[in-house]
């Protein structure tokens, strides 16, 4: 099974709770006005990989033992098959059959939505955030890019990981999370509004020059 992927990384602190393994899908056509996370966007064969090939590389990344994982993107959704396949195989990782390692997925989906055309999955996941991002209304709070998403927990695990669902409390988010590799400086988190340009204006003090963004067209 074939799979289109932005990035991986851990641990991710920023999007759920504890160390997590945080997986971007590529590719989305929904495009939200002020969405972040525009170079997930286009989805194209550079990016593919097998299901198969990913979770070797998330088990080795991690050491099979981060405390859950985050799916965002891009759009997990559009991928249903891929995901579905995913899930599948982290439900096979022994922190999972523990019943410690939770499942947190990102859609820009209503929640509507995926309930009604994607019930398989969401019976493999522990919590889901769902609805389009509204930049006017953002941020939404802890984990919640704008304030009309909502938190739908699906199991057990997920109420003790996410309590209060949809009603999470209004906190900010946690501090963004930065990690630089050769060529890119990864920015992990749901930023406030100004914080990327305070991101843009901290590097040029220093005389770094950001090349192509993320947040920009």
């Amino acid at each position: 099974m074939r799979i289109q992927i932005n990035k991986v990384h851990f641990p991710v602190t920023t999007l759920g709770p504890g160390r997590r393994l945080g997986i971007w899908f590529q590719g989305c056509s929904l495009h939200c006005p002020g969405c972040v996370s525009r170079d997930t966007w286009q989805s194209g064969p550079e990016h593919e990989t097998s299901v198969k090939a990913l979770l070797v590389h998330a088990r080795d990344l991690t050491g099979g033992a981060p405390d859950g994982v985050t799916i965002s993107g891009g759009e997990p959704f559009e991928q249903p098959e891929a995901l579905l396949r995913l899930l599948k195989g982290l439900s096979q990782w022994p922190a999972r059959q523990r019943g410690e390692l939770d499942v947190l997925v990102y859609s820009g989906l209503s929640l509507e939505t995926l309930e009604s055309r994607h019930k398989v999955i969401l019976a493999l996941v522990d919590a889901v955030i769902a609805d389009p991002f509204v930049a006017r209304l953002a941020p939404g709070g802890r984990w919640r890019g704008s304030a009309n998403q909502r938190i739908s927990v699906q199991t057990a695990l997920g109420r003790s990981r996410f309590p209060g669902g949809s009603k999470t409390d209004g906190s900010e988010p946690e501090t963004l999370q930065l990690t630089v590799d050769e060529r890119h400086v990864w920015i992990i988190g749901i930023p406030r509004p100004g914080d990327l340009t305070k991101v843009e204006r901290a590097a040029a003090r220093r005389g770094i020059t950001l090349g192509r963004v993320s947040w920009h067209a």
